[in-house]
């Protein structure tokens, strides 16, 4: 599997926008005139951008099951400004459309539309780690990946823990244990 690709079709702007921070370094692409040009932005433009982004963020934290600063219920009161419209084609078939197709938040409103028509906006998911939370999509069979990247996330929070274990030991206490909920357990396959 390979953990960088792309979320499918529509959900790939969501994902794009999201990771435009880098939470680890605190690099904002939208801070560029190239990441602007991206999601075709104007610079008075990138604090609504910016909220978007978080308030996604939250939601693909919420997917996951894990806690935000922010609610996830943000997002619907910044996508109340960026109506939808049903379009119907020859063949009869129904789409949602962005009555603004030139704004960020009407093509992210059809975007989650969309996914969650098709069942994969629950599947885009942010990272567990709390210097990463990268924006990922869930291709696991079971959908409980908890990290953008198993060799990268996940491998620093199961040496933290091995490490944690470790010194339980050499101090002669028992650690406690971790909770035994389905998200804290290392299933095979799990990424």
């Amino acid at each position: 599997m390979n953990e960088r690709e792309t979320a499918p079709g529509a959900l790939a702007l969501v994902e794009a926008l999201v990771n435009t921070l880098d939470v680890e370094t605190g690099t904002d692409s939208l801070d560029t005139e190239d990441g602007r040009a991206a999601f075709g932005l104007a610079e008075q433009d990138v604090p609504h951008a910016r909220e978007l982004r978080e308030a996604l963020r939250a939601a693909c934290l919420a997917h996951a099951g894990h806690r935000s600063d922010r609610s996830p219920a943000a997002l619907d009161e910044l996508l109340a400004g960026a109506p939808l419209y049903v379009t119907v084609a020859e063949d009869g078939t129904a789409a949602l459309r962005p009555a603004d197709p030139d704004t960020l938040a009407s093509r992210i409103a059809e975007a989650l539309a969309a996914a969650s028509a098709d069942g994969t906006w629950a599947r885009l998911k942010a990272c567990e780690a709390e210097d990463c939370r990268w924006v990922y999509y869930d291709r696991s069979p079971g959908g409980r990946r908890r990290w953008c990247s198993m060799s990268v996330c996940g491998a620093r929070a199961k040496m933290r823990t091995y490490r944690a274990r470790g010194k339980a030991s050499a101090s002669g206490s028992t650690p406690d244990p971790a909770p035994r909920t389905p998200a804290a357990l290392d299933l095979p396959g799990q990424s």
